[in-house]
């Protein structure tokens, strides 16, 4: 069994040192979905939502997001965020969210890539409550990853 890189010979939880590792270009792409009712497809459609436009706002939230990752996530470390992107795709059924984010730096970017999608999620849940309780929040999940020592990563469906 690999040794954990947060804990400490003793099981303590420890940010992880990265000041030896060389910076590297990272990227990460991340995704997710919101099941929706047709109800709310039809108002996000046709931009009747009382609260306002909710794919920009949410695509907004995302971004916002990554940048405050290690903020919320307890152990991630602050790195300086080049590019982030999040894309937010209506479909009959859900809403397809996907996040794009890039780094130069000692350590990944994943973790802010998957936070994008997650309060994109959250920001599109909280727009479209008042219609439907019942949407999911689904299919969060890392999709690729590039750079650093551990190589690169693709999700393989």
């Amino acid at each position: 069994m690999s040794k954990l890189s947060h804990l400490t010979s003793e099981g303590k939880a420890e940010m992880v040192d990265v000041s030896a590792k060389k910076e590297s270009l990272r990227t990460a792409r991340a995704s997710g979905e919101v099941l929706i009712s047709n109800e709310i497809y039809d108002a996000i459609k046709n931009n009747l939502m009382k609260k306002g436009d909710v794919l920009t706002v949410a695509k907004i939230a995302g971004i916002q997001a990554a940048k405050k990752t290690s903020e919320l996530i307890p152990l991630c470390h602050n790195i300086f965020i080049s590019k982030v992107d999040v894309n937010l795709e209506l479909s009959e059924n859900k809403v397809i969210i996907k996040s794009f984010a890039s780094t130069t730096a000692q350590t990944g970017i994943e973790m802010e890539a998957l936070t994008a999608v997650s309060l994109a999620a959250l920001t599109l849940y909280d727009m479209c409550k008042a219609i439907d309780k019942s949407m999911q929040i689904t299919n969060i999940k890392l999709n690729e990853k590039t750079g650093g020592k551990s190589g690169d990563y693709k999700y393989e469906d």
